[in-house]
């Protein structure tokens, strides 16, 4: 036991290496009085604070329309971190943060805030020597990008002069579909170079989600049987086990496979499926994962009706009791055509993955919250136990656990004690938090500390974005040209639609049965 704590230990201290604070910088954030603020963006960087990863030239600027001053905010922000950290607050880090935050008021669309925002950035620059490095963190709605990015360009705030460095992080949606994303893309190059801008999805931030490139190009068991001749398929799952609770108003004008599949399974699946890159320098890694979106083959109307499946949670039953139907959540029309559920059955035309399918699904209500990825191998020849009891092999299943706990298993065959020959599943499991320990975070603060050093690997390019939405568009038409008429079709609490299931059994295949 001593030597394979010993080990654990070693393999902990690669992981976690010696804290490396990043330079310095000011971090603006547009829409500090919002929800994703308090929750999410504070927290984090309390988080990175506690961990001393953000040197003491840092500085923390809130813009909002709040009608609050520097004292009145950053008694706000100490309230909030209480109430919203992810573990127990020091009160010297939450000061140290606090003392370093200043306010800005006034409309995103007004010129006059820019003005204010650039004479508190001078006085930053002077008082913690942030050097007129910026990062812009646009905590909005997605109508304000755009607006907020011409202002700042108008006021020369996001000019990289002198050495310093200007960037800029834009929320998701990104765009609501291929036309809305592409005239994004091309409002914000008119004010910023590509390499200032970082495209955020808080999945990849989440620790196994890095952990694939490493795991697969890190060890060499794995990577020689990653292709067609020895996966059968691969299935994502990103399910969640509330309704859209307040959110009823934006869901039902995007729809689960808006909100999901563009962004967080598309990001799931290339890194599952991409090459080896030359470098996980960004630029090497975010081609590679490019090349994979590429080779997705389009989804034509008919390859629609055959390959994708859209459901809407009715009543049923929760471990607390009814669950309401999505049709009777609040600011969700009485006969709302959104789709709460989607599944994808997807191509990877290329030469590793011919043939080997990649079914996608994510939906509301379903009986837990988990995102996983599961690698299912080809089945063995059952030739060699033709004479012994057993007249069936299961698959050998990789499992890639993305949340809630995050870890990756894999499921074989071995055999069951006795004199006769039998063979039973077993499975060998690492978790994070037991190998490493648990370590507090939202999963914002490793991209909040990659766009400070200015490392874009976790983040999308502007093409990225644009073949993601590529992919799902043909489905959004037909869907939106052909309305559901049999909503609700599957019960709240249970794993969606039967044609979910339809999808996978014309290939003799099935979900796999996510386990508690």
């Amino acid at each position: 036991m001593d030597s394979i704590h010993t080990a654990a230990q070693d393999v902990s201290s690669l992981v976690n290496p010696v804290a490396c604070p990043v330079g310095t910088g000011a971090i603006v954030i547009f829409g500090a009085a919002g929800d994703l603020t308090k929750r999410k963006l504070i927290p984090s960087l309390y988080n990175l604070a506690a961990g001393k990863l953000l040197g003491d030239d840092v500085a923390f600027v809130a813009v909002a329309r709040a009608g609050l001053d520097d004292a009145s905010w950053r008694a706000k922000q100490a309230e909030d971190l209480a109430t919203y950290a992810t573990g127990e607050v020091d009160p010297a880090v939450r000061d140290w943060i606090v003392e370093r935050t200043y306010y800005v008021d006034g409309n995103f669309d007004d010129a006059a805030t820019y003005e204010r925002l650039g004479q508190k950035l001078l006085e930053v620059d002077k008082r913690h020597k942030t050097n007129g490095n910026r990062l812009f963190y646009l905590a909005t709605a997605p109508d304000f990008f755009a607006p907020i990015v011409e202002n700042l360009g108008r006021a020369k705030l996001v000019q990289q002069e002198n050495g310093n460095w200007r960037r800029v992080i834009v929320e998701k949606p990104f765009g609501t579909d291929l036309e809305t994303a592409r005239a994004l893309n091309k409002e914000l190059r008119r004010t910023l170079r590509e390499e200032q801008i970082y495209r955020i999805d808080h999945y990849l931030g989440k620790e196994t989600v890095q952990n694939i490139m490493v795991f697969r190009f890190g060890n060499c068991m794995f990577e020689p049987i990653w292709n067609r001749r020895y996966i059968d398929n691969v299935q994502i799952t990103v399910a969640e086990s509330i309704g859209v609770e307040s959110r009823g108003g934006y869901y039902d004008g995007a729809g689960c496979l808006r909100d999901m599949v563009p962004n967080h399974l598309l990001q799931l699946l290339a890194l599952v499926a991409m090459e080896p890159p030359t470098s996980f320098e960004a630029e090497a890694v975010r081609e590679e994962k490019a090349k994979v979106l590429r080779a997705i083959q389009p989804m034509s109307p008919e390859r629609v009706l055959t390959h994708a499946v859209r459901g809407q949670y009715g009543t049923g039953k929760g471990a607390n009791g009814k669950l309401a139907a999505y049709r009777h959540e609040p600011k969700v029309g009485a006969n709302s055509h959104t789709e709460t559920y989607a599944a994808l059955k997807l191509a990877v035309d290329n030469w590793r993955w011919a043939d080997v399918p990649f079914y996608l699904r994510t939906g509301k209500r379903m009986p837990r919250r988990v995102s996983e990825i599961a690698i299912q191998f080809r089945r063995p020849p059952t030739l060699l136990f033709r004479n012994t009891e057993v007249d069936h092999l299961s698959r050998n299943v990789l499992v890639i656990r993305v949340q809630p706990d995050e870890g990756i298993a894999l499921r074989f065959g071995a055999k069951l004690p006795g004199p006769n020959v039998r063979v039973g599943n077993v499975a060998m499991e690492f978790k994070y938090s037991e190998t490493f320990g648990s370590t507090p975070s939202t999963g914002y603060e490793t991209l909040i500390y990659d766009c400070i050093k200015g490392d874009a690997t976790l983040f999308q390019r502007a093409d990225m974005v644009e073949m993601g939405w590529a992919i799902v568009n043909p489905v959004l038409e037909l869907w939106h040209a052909l309305p559901e008429h049999e909503f609700p079709n599957y019960a709240a609490g249970s794993w969606g639609p039967w044609a979910a299931d339809e999808l996978l059994a014309r290939d003799g295949r099935t979900w796999r049965e996510i386990e508690d």
